[in-house]
Parts: C-alpha cells; sequence; structure tokens
C-alpha cells in the first residue's frame, strides 16, 4: 500500500491527493490579518477593535472541544458517504481529515479509494468473534473446534488471544492507534475502533481512543498541542505553513503561554520561523567557537587559512601552504631580520596588506558577534527578569504592609513584571532578525524602533529594582514607564508584521 500522502488532487485521479491539500480550504485571505469590522449585529460589535497587524486570529479548545469536534466530522462523512462512523473514521485519517477531498474521492472512485485508505470490501453487521471448526491460529498455532477467533473484512483470522495481544503491544508499547494494520503477512487493512472497542477493554481502551484523538490534532495544520507542561489544550489558527516566511502566528493558550503556532517554541516575533531555526543553529553550532576564534586565532596572509599560536615564538609557518609570516605585524618574516621574538613593526606594506585582508576575512565574524551577544543579554536579562517575576509576589505584600496600599493598588507591579518579561523576549528576537536583514532605509527605521524600545525597558527595569520604600513614590513612573513599553513594543511588531506580509524586508541569506 501507498503512503497516506498519495492520495489525489482532483477528482480526476486518486494518485496525489495530498500534494495540493495546502491550496484548499484557503481561510487566511488576507494573511491572517483582520479589517475592522463595521456591521453592529449586537452590542459587542460597537466595540470591537481591529487586529494589530503582528496579531492573527485563533481560538483555544479544550480536549473535550476537540473529540467533539472530531466525531462532528466523522459523522458528517458517515452520512454522506453512506459509511459506517468506523469506516469514515479510517478515511478521514488517510486523507489527513480533509473531508471535502475525501467525500470527492469516494463517489468517484468508491472501491479503490476504500481500497487504498486500508478499509477493503464493506460487508454488512457488526464485529464479532467466531468459533469454527477445523479453525488454526497462524501466530501461535493454536487450534481447536473452541477457540474463539476474529478476524476482519480482509478474512486474516486469528485466535482473539493473539489478536489482543497484537493490538495491546501496538497501542501501549507503540502508541500506534490511527495506522494499526492487520496482522496477517502484508495485509494493508487498517484495524477500525470496532474491532478494538470488541477486544479491548479498560485502560488500554482508553489509552486507543486518547491517541486517536492526539493523532487527530497532530494530523490537523490549523491545530496544535500548547507545547507547556502538563496542559492539555489546543490552539486552532488558521495560518498555512506556506504563508510562515510573512507571518508570525503567535498564540496564547488558555493557560497563558505564548508561543508560535508555526513551530511551537515560544514567542519570537518579528523572527518568522525559517529564520529563528537558522538562528538557533547557527548559535549552537557557532557562538562558542566564534569567540574562542576570534580570540585565539589569525588567518595565513596568503591562504587564509585559520591559524592558532601555540608557541612564544612570532615566527609562524602556515602548515598548508608554508607561508613564513609574523604573528604580531602579519608581514613577511625575511624583512624582520633579527627581530625574532619581538615586533615593533608596523610599515612593512607585505604587512599592512596582510592586516587589510584579515580585518576583511574577520568582519562577518565580528557581525555575527554583535549580534549574539546583544540577543544572547537579552535572554540572561529576560531569566534574571524572571527570576525577579517569581519574587513579585513577595515584594507586593511587603509594599502592601510598608505603604497602606491596597492589594488592587499594588498590581502595578506585576503589570510592570510582565511587561518587562514581554519586551525581554521581543528585543530578544530583534537581533536575530536583524542579523538577516539586509540594510536599506526600512532597516533605520526598525533599529530606530528597537533602540527605543531598548531604552524603555532599560528605564522600567531600573526602576522595578527599587527598594520597596521607593516604589509607592514611583507607582506612577512605573505605570507611565510599563504603559510606554507597551506601546513601543506594539509599534515595533506592527511595523515589522507590516513590512513581512507586503514583502518589503530584504534578507542577507537564502531561506
Amino acid at each position: 500500500m501507498d503512503s497516506d500522502g498519495e492520495m489525489m488532487s482532483d477528482v480526476s485521479s486518486p494518485d496525489d491527493f495530498l500534494d495540493t491539500q495546502a491550496s484548499d480550504d484557503d481561510s487566511l485571505g488576507d494573511g491572517g490579518f483582520g479589517d475592522l469590522d463595521t456591521g453592529f449585529d449586537d452590542d459587542n460589535d460597537l466595540f470591537r477593535q481591529q487586529r494589530n497587524p503582528h496579531e492573527v486570529e485563533y481560538k483555544v479548545l479544550n480536549p473535550a472541544e476537540v473529540e467533539r469536534e472530531r466525531q462532528d466530522q466523522i459523522a458528517e462523512v458517515s452520512a454522506v458517504v453512506g459509511l459506517s462512523p468506523e469506516l469514515a473514521a479510517v478515511l478521514l485519517r488517510f486523507g489527513q481529515w480533509n473531508k471535502e477531498k475525501i467525500i470527492e474521492m469516494y463517489i468517484d472512485y468508491p472501491e479503490r479509494t476504500l481500497d487504498r485508505a486500508g478499509v477493503g470490501p464493506v460487508t454488512e453487521g457488526r464485529a464479532t468473534t467466531e468459533m469454527i471448526p477445523g479453525f488454526l491460529c497462524g501466530i501461535c498455532f493454536d487450534e481447536g473446534d473452541d477457540v474463539e477467533s476474529y478476524a476482519m473484512r480482509c478474512d486474516h483470522r486469528f485466535c482473539v488471544d493473539c489478536y489482543r495481544h497484537y493490538l495491546e503491544q501496538k497501542i501501549k508499547e507503540e502508541g500506534e492507534s490511527a495506522r494499526i494494520r492487520c496482522p496477517g503477512n502484508n495485509c494493508q487493512h487498517i484495524v477500525d475502533s470496532q474491532s478494538v472497542e470488541l477486544l479491548l477493554s479498560g485502560e488500554i481502551r482508553d489509552r486507543y481512543h486518547m491517541l486517536l484523538t492526539r493523532t487527530y490534532v497532530d494530523d490537523k495544520e490549523n491545530l496544535r498541542w500548547c507545547p507547556a507542561p502538563n496542559c492539555e489544550h489546543v490552539v486552532d489558527c488558521s495560518v498555512k505553513k506556506r504563508d510562515l516566511r510573512r507571518i508570525v502566528p503567535t498564540v496564547q493558550c488558555a493557560c497563558s503561554h505564548e508561543f508560535c503556532h508555526g513551530c511551537s517554541l515560544p514567542d519570537h516575533q518579528p523572527a518568522p520561523c525559517t529564520l529563528v531555526k537558522m538562528w538557533i543553529k547557527k548559535c549552537e553550532d557557532d557562538s562558542e567557537t566564534s569567540n574562542w576564534i576570534s580570540a585565539n586565532t589569525k588567518e595565513c596572509p596568503r591562504c587564509q587559512s585559520t591559524i592558532e599560536k601555540n608557541g612564544g615564538c612570532n615566527h609562524m609557518t602556515c602548515r598548508k601552504c608554508k607561508h613564513e609570516f609574523c604573528w604580531m605585524c602579519m608581514g613577511l618574516w625575511a624583512e624582520h631580520g633579527t627581530s625574532w621574538y619581538n615586533c615593533n613593526r608596523f610599515e612593512e606594506k607585505s604587512g599592512s596588506d596582510a592586516r587589510s585582508a584579515q580585518a576583511k576575512s574577520r568582519a562577518s565574524l565580528d557581525r555575527y558577534l554583535h549580534y549574539y551577544n546583544r540577543y544572547s543579554n537579552h535572554e540572561q536579562s529576560a531569566k534574571l527578569d524572571k527570576d525577579l517575576y517569581l519574587k513579585t509576589e513577595k515584594k507586593m505584600t511587603s509594599l502592601q504592609s510598608q505603604s497602606g496600599l491596597s492589594w488592587i493598588e499594588v498590581q502595578f507591579l506585576d503589570t510592570a513584571s510582565h511587561a518587562l518579561q514581554q519586551c525581554r523576549q521581543t528585543l530578544k528576537w530583534t537581533y536575530a532578525f536583524a542579523f538577516y536583514l539586509a540594510r536599506n532605509n526600512l532597516t533605520e527605521i526598525f533599529e530606530d524602533n528597537q533602540k527605543d524600545l531598548e531604552m524603555a525597558v532599560e528605564n522600567l527595569s531600573q526602576m522595578f529594582e527599587k527598594p520597596i520604600p521607593e516604589l509607592a513614590q514611583l507607582k506612577v513612573d512605573i505605570l507611565d514607564k510599563t504603559a510606554y513599553c507597551k506601546k513601543r513594543r506594539v509599534i515595533l511588531l506592527n511595523d515589522t508584521a507590516e513590512n513581512l506580509k507586503n514583502g518589503e524586508w530584504s534578507f542577507n541569506v537564502e531561506w
């Protein structure tokens, strides 16, 4: 049997179904950014606000809502094609829950569609176990007229004990559910939920249904599990994979965790997912190496090979091209005469040319370190701010007792702490984004916005760390600076998102 991804893209042939799924059901419209609704169907419309350009539309589902949505789709397809819900579910899982395509394909090619999905010929009646005279199990070779056996539509019959053990192994140990095949040799028929309900019970059956729900979420492009620990919510966002180069779909779960719906990483606006992955890989591969290379090596003036000085003598010989030069001034060693261990020369043309070549070769390294150091600094500051946030409640309690303010009145500290965390996260990723930007007028505007936000965040951070007796007098200033930080962050993200959506940014890397 071919893989699940080989179905038809139109009703003329069922061979390439999934290749064009991304182009169907394109609910993204203008890139996921809505226009201001000017209708007044209810009172809430009077207060409806336009989303910011950096925001996307999404909704959060709990496990019960996900399961209800899954069952609704199964029931709809079952009613249209006239199959049992169990078989309709197998078809939908094969087609990765694109019900419109599945219905079209089944209507035009019913037998071939069933065969490719692993359903096989449809039979009437419910699944039952049987005792057949002269039966011999092909797995354990148990035989006898009193041996209880089971077979699906493919008629590969095995004893119930072997069938049950096979299913338990697939579900419990391998975590399989949606594509469990018949245990018959090379059989491609899929075990449906009716068979599982008949043969299994208790925890194994519950795990089977839980895995089916997880498979449903994993197969649907618009659904993603919240990556926060112990969170069971699912976020539904309509941004397609093909649009992730121009949209950063940041969502917030009901547990308050903010993450990117495209890659499940924590919020990384304004950098698109592809650049984020490139940056993370570069940092993992290059950051420590680049710092060490910058501090401890130089390039050979002739062949540009990187050389580490492993002795006290300044007389260097490149192992690759055998070029002899001075470590201090990079000039030809033959021009040094008797200056073997110390060099105060600067005027030789050979040394000047070598130093210029080395400066050019180190320019890209220095550029990377410039952005990495600032990225790393904000990452470290965010961790310190998070530690500070964990102590915020204690600080709020102390301020309340020392100043006579109510608990509601000291909430400004909690608001400021959240703003610091959010702005640090944004600033961190602005440097990763800036590293890949090609310089132009838009880049200068971006850097100005980045600078304004950075200064505001540092000022707020300094006020937030003041001694508790001073915080009551700084309440108004902290509230003002918190609002200003939020405003500058939105301005930066909106400007970046608009230019990204419209394809205005130029990048210095292919991605």
